[in-house]
């Protein structure tokens, strides 16, 4: 069978030839705003129970054992400072490059996003006038006094604190309690996994209806802003990778960044092709061991670990498409909602980064999170696919870049020491 990625190209070729055929007064345009409106629903209906579910799951291992001894306190504070490195730059430069603004004005009518309701005008009025006086309100919204009701208005700042709460104490319930507990919330993860995989599958009949809905409304006039939004990722994921992962390799770890690059670059080769850091993780422990000289202890701890929570260029990708739609609709974002694009978009990176089409659930939390509607999401899977490929391979590179600093940081000198080819029989220090 046809693996999903090229299924999806093919029904966005197909949808851009039949959107230019189709006029938007006819019956099948409704059609096609049916099929789309179907599909975003069905994300929108998995995102409270996998998000809770993942996080959960996440927090219980990560709290079991000695995981949250030195080393794990080291990589925990890693993945934070990265993922929160990456979601700045890509702040940076979607403020600077606004890819939701084309000829001074926003990009909403190139892309057929229609504030046109008044629950909808409403809704983005309230976004565009939060101020500095509502800093703390995003504080108070962490704790939701119903955590049922969290759940059904959407509120995801609140459901996501929960969620690393009663992780986190649920790692610590000792004996078949604590088994039975962890045991359940890993099924319901593995469960929502494959609800999510199903839903998936009905990605290109959706995708193609969103796709075909804006071309036969717009024709190519919604090009040029997606052309400038993948600019704008590959520019931040460019500047993550070669400029602040290398400063930490050189200030922090005290190894040579070219060095790191080259032995890892089998990994990131394999990352960027399969688009899949799980897949790459074979791959990435055996470069970061034999290559790099990173002992089996670290290496075995750090990558596992940041194949689950650490995922850089994910973050960045849903900080900068969040801004990217919220651009086009012309609003402009104060500092207080783009603190919330950033604290969402960290925090959802811990739990959704392993499952497939992470990105996709993750910018639908950061649009609820902040007041913004859905239908651009089709949009952003026309760039998804070589944009996966990038982010991928970034995540990837942060990962071994983590083991490669704490390794250093735990005493273990010979990684990537100058002297050191690049094929090393790892040294006996368990």
């Amino acid at each position: 069978m046809m693996k999903l990625h090229w299924q999806i190209m093919i029904a966005i070729v197909i949808a851009i030839f039949i959107g230019l055929l189709t006029p938007p007064s006819s019956q099948i345009y409704q059609v096609y705003g049916f099929f789309g409106t179907l599909f975003l629903n069905a994300l929108k209906m998995v995102i409270v129970p996998l998000i809770m579910a993942s996080i959960i799951s996440s927090m219980a291992s990560l709290n079991q054992g000695d995981n949250l001894g030195r080393l794990g306190l080291k990589t925990l504070g890693y993945y934070a400072t990265t993922s929160l490195i990456a979601i700045l730059i890509g702040l940076t430069v979607v403020n600077i490059t606004s890819p939701g603004i084309i000829d001074g004005a926003p990009a909403g009518e190139l892309l057929n996003l229609h504030a046109d309701s008044a629950e909808l005008e409403s809704t983005l009025m309230k976004v565009e006038g939060r101020g500095s006086k509502d800093l703390i309100e995003i504080f108070i919204r962490m704790i939701p006094t119903n955590i049922v009701a969290a759940a059904a208005e959407g509120q995801m700042l609140g459901l996501i604190f929960f969620s690393l709460l009663f992780g986190f104490f649920m790692g610590r319930v000792e004996g078949r309690r604590g088994e039975v507990l962890r045991d359940f919330w890993k099924g319901v993860s593995k469960t929502m996994v494959l609800i999510t995989q199903f839903v998936l599958k009905f990605a290109p009949i959706g995708i193609f209806a969103l796709i075909a809905k804006t071309v036969s409304a717009t024709g190519f006039n919604a090009f040029a802003p997606m052309l400038v939004f993948l600019l704008t990722v590959i520019t931040a994921l460019a500047l993550h990778a070669f400029v602040a992962l290398p400063l930490l390799l050189k200030f922090v770890g005290g190894v040579s960044p070219l060095k790191q690059l080259s032995v890892m670059s089998p990994a990131m080769l394999m990352a960027f092709s399969t688009a899949s850091s799980s897949a790459t993780l074979p791959l990435t422990m055996e470069c970061v061991k034999k290559r790099a000289g990173v002992s089996h202890k670290t290496a075995s701890f750090v990558l596992p670990l940041g194949a689950t929570v650490n995922m850089d260029g994910t973050a960045l990708y849903e900080c900068v498409a969040a801004m990217f739609i919220a651009q086009a609709y012309g609003l402009e974002l104060g500092l207080v909602t783009q603190f919330t694009i950033v604290l969402v978009a960290l925090l959802t990176s811990i739990g959704v980064a392993g499952i497939p089409a992470a990105s996709l659930v993750a910018i639908t939390v950061i649009l609820a999170a902040i007041g913004l509607p859905l239908e651009a999401i089709g949009l952003l899977l026309v760039t998804d696919r070589i944009l996966d490929m990038m982010r991928t391979a970034v995540n990837v590179y942060s990962d071994a870049c983590g083991t490669v600093i704490i390794a250093r940081t735990e005493g273990e000198s010979w990684v990537l020491s100058p002297e050191q080819d690049h094929e090393v029989t790892e040294p006996d220090n368990d």
